[in-house]
């Protein structure tokens, strides 16, 4: 009984230093990524939440703990309005973005054969070229004067060129669209490549026509690729800075012009780290909402 128990013990005790020392390599081997995304990411939201609760008075930062910020950020008509405009605006993108990429992903899923890598080569080279250039050729495409009205005026549809499609949040939302559905595109087209074809085709035997077997098979199956991708867009388009700048006007300004206006000419960046804590805490309430509704819609399909 006693030779059984001491090696029972010795067993236990050569699992416990196999278990410490994977343990201590895997620590050993993810220590410098968790301190460099530590450095470069959690230490600058913590001193954006730090700051949120100060005040400042020209160059002079007063740490007395307060709420005043927040308060002034959630009351204010104009941070309050261009926060819900901002939160508007990244929906409709990200909804347009996904319904314009689906089909794209879907094609190349199931009917790109040899060529799949060729198709996702193209989707990504718009991608190639800097963010900026993408913005300024759609400010050059949207213009009073541009590629867009050129057109539509030559061919006879419109009398006068359009004002409705450049420096107001139209001109935001296009231009939004075409600059992320790339990053819609793949990871839509990822989820699809998961779905096992013997699946569709089961279902097609059963009876379903092809739309039917589409909303019944294809898309709750490929529902986290498009979650993911709704995320992936909504997510930075909410604080998007450059392309409101470039397109949008006064009609398409958004918070990220607010933020960038306290922590610059403004010269309180106590309120502009509020601005920024309570656009992040809106971005990711909403992103949870979206979350369980997709998976509502999943359940109803189903």
């Amino acid at each position: 009984m006693s030779d059984l128990m001491a090696a029972e013990a010795i067993s236990v005790r050569n699992r416990w230093d196999l278990f410490r020392g994977g343990s201590l390599t895997g620590l050993l081997l993810i220590s410098p990524t968790f301190l460099y995304a530590l450095a470069l990411l959690a230490l600058p939201i913590l001193i954006v939440f730090l700051y949120s609760f100060w005040t400042q008075d020209y160059l002079t930062i007063d740490r007395t703990f307060t709420l005043a910020n927040y308060v002034r950020a959630l009351t204010d008509p104009i941070y309050r309005d261009l926060l819900g405009r901002s939160l508007w605006i990244s929906l409709l993108v990200s909804l347009a973005t996904v319904v314009f990429s689906y089909p794209i992903a879907w094609y190349i899923s199931f009917h790109g054969g040899r060529r799949k890598g060729l198709w996702l080569f193209l989707v990504t080279v718009p991608c190639w070229t800097s963010y900026l250039l993408r913005v300024m050729a759609w400010k050059v495409i949207l213009g009073y004067q541009g590629v867009l009205n050129s057109g539509l005026l030559s061919v006879g549809i419109i009398d006068q060129p359009l004002t409705s499609i450049l420096y107001n949040s139209n001109a935001v939302l296009i231009t939004l669209v075409h600059s992320w559905a790339a990053f819609a595109i793949l990871p839509i087209f990822v989820a699809l490549e998961k779905i096992d074809r013997s699946l569709v085709e089961a279902s097609r035997d059963l009876g379903d026509g092809a739309i039917r077997s589409f909303l019944r098979v294809t898309l709750p199956l490929s529902m986290p690729g498009v979650i993911s991708a709704f995320l992936i867009v909504m997510i930075p388009t909410v604080g998007d800075y450059v392309t409101p700048k470039l397109v949008g006007g006064k009609d398409g300004v958004m918070i990220a012009s607010a933020i960038e206006s306290q922590f610059g000419k403004g010269n309180n960046w106590p309120l502009g780290a509020a601005l920024s804590v309570t656009t992040m805490i809106v971005v990711s309430l909403t992103a949870a909402f979206c979350v369980l509704a997709f998976r509502g819609l999943v359940r109803r399909i189903r």
